[in-house]
């Protein structure tokens, strides 16, 4: 056995069983999927995983809130078309994003579109699709006015708001201070005067926080406060506020030391927060804007070992994937200090003989890392190397064009 030292290993994953030494997936063992699909790498996407997710949240969260998908998570067209059967509403972050949640049944009604930069063509789709358009700034506004009244729709707009206060804890903070994200909390009184004033169809509020939040006191914290300020800024509202999306910030665990979320304590919280508000504002709709916590579990990113090879002394697989398919566990994607995402061999689950390995991308720079000195069953040229917590910012999160290396595959079963 090698004897470097070892960085901790990750997080413990028990969405997936085992069987004949294999991952199972969808029903299906990791070396019969593999044929299934015709090639590595890929990403495979379990679509029970993703329906008992929603199911708990259900059962934890306070019956009249709204579940929403945010496609930016996880735009993979076979997911989006199950997420509208299962969810409320999407909430998307670009006109492509928005073509896909149009293509299922979900309405256009319950479909949000946000982002600091929203083209003419983008703002002329969402009015004439009928879906609501987030406001960013003071000129966003003007300008979907305008083309309102070009096109002879009427928008629905809200309006996002950029808090006084942030989603403590949280992977990125997209809240408080100054942020290109929506419009500055105090600058509210006079954005809505204006609304007013413009023939728009004004539904109400966006405040998102923060994301990957694994303190279910903080995100509490955060819900509080976003339905309080959304209290406080109902006298300016025309006619009410029809809708408030307070955000999300539920986060998955990755690396070790990091345990799920206690979402039974954040649906007691909000229980009693979305009373507060029915008795002031009884016929608001509360939305929570989830996409990570809902599809990142769910999906794994799938490749294969290439060669074995020793340096002075440290064992490296090189596979055929690498951070070109996956930015986010080559730890390029937002980490500060590099850490192991959840790694296996996923044909060989279960082994006597380990050892402390690299896993190393099929790319020219030494920035293409899977995993960094991880303990793991012997492994071979062949062999699968399988990266947990890949359901989210996973291949549309990464620069595929990178080195013209071939594409992955995605697969929902």
């Amino acid at each position: 056995m090698n004897q470097l030292k070892t960085v901790p290993q990750h997080a413990p994953m028990q969405q997936f069983s085992v069987r004949h030494n294999s991952l199972v997936i969808g029903g299906m063992e990791l070396p019969r999927l593999v044929s299934r699909v015709g090639k590595t790498p890929f990403y495979v996407y379990d679509r029970q995983v993703i329906i008992d997710r929603i199911t708990e949240l259900r059962q934890n969260m306070p019956s009249g809130l709204k579940i929403h998908y945010a496609l930016k998570a996880n735009p993979m067209p076979a997911v989006v078309q199950l997420m509208a059967g299962l969810v409320d509403g999407f909430d998307v972050a670009s006109a492509g994003e928005m073509k896909v949640s149009l293509d299922t049944p979900m309405s256009a009604q319950h479909i949000s579109i946000t982002g600091p930069g929203k083209s003419f063509a983008d703002l002329r789709l969402a009015i004439a699709a009928g879906v609501t358009i987030n406001v960013e700034s003071f000129n966003e506004l003007e300008t979907i006015a305008q083309l309102s009244a070009q096109i002879g729709i009427t928008a629905a707009v809200a309006i996002r708001i950029n808090p006084s206060f942030e989603l403590k804890n949280s992977g990125m903070k997209m809240g408080g201070g100054a942020k290109p994200f929506g419009i500055d909390e105090e600058q509210l009184p006079a954005v809505l005067r204006r609304v007013h004033a413009l023939p728009l169809d004004f539904q109400g509020f966006h405040i998102y926080s923060g994301s990957q939040n694994l303190k279910a006191e903080a995100i509490i914290d955060a819900q509080q406060q976003s339905i309080a300020l959304a209290l406080r800024l109902a006298q300016f509202c025309p006619k009410g506020i029809k809708k408030l999306n307070i955000g999300g910030g539920y986060g998955i665990p990755y690396f070790v030391g990091e345990a799920h979320l206690n979402i039974q304590q954040i649906g007691d919280a909000l229980a009693l927060e979305m009373e507060k508000l029915k008795a002031a504002q009884p016929d608001t709709e509360v939305i929570i804007e989830l996409g990570r916590y809902l599809v990142g579990e769910a999906g794994i990113y799938v490749c294969q070992v290439l060669d074995k090879k020793i340096s002075r002394g440290q064992v490296y697989l090189v596979v055929n994937g690498g951070l070109h398919h996956h930015l986010a566990a080559s730890g390029n994607f937002g980490q500060v200090i590099r850490k192991n995402y959840p790694v296996a061999i996923g044909n060989k689950m279960y082994a006597e003989q380990q050892e402390v390995v690299n896993v190393v991308g099929c790319l020219c720079t030494p920035l293409d890392i899977i995993a960094d000195k991880i303990l793991l069953p012997v492994a071979e040229v062949g062999d699968l190397v399988v990266v947990y917590q890949s359901g989210a910012y996973g291949l549309t999160a990464s620069p595929t064009a990178f080195l013209s290396q071939p594409s992955a595959e995605e697969v929902l079963v």
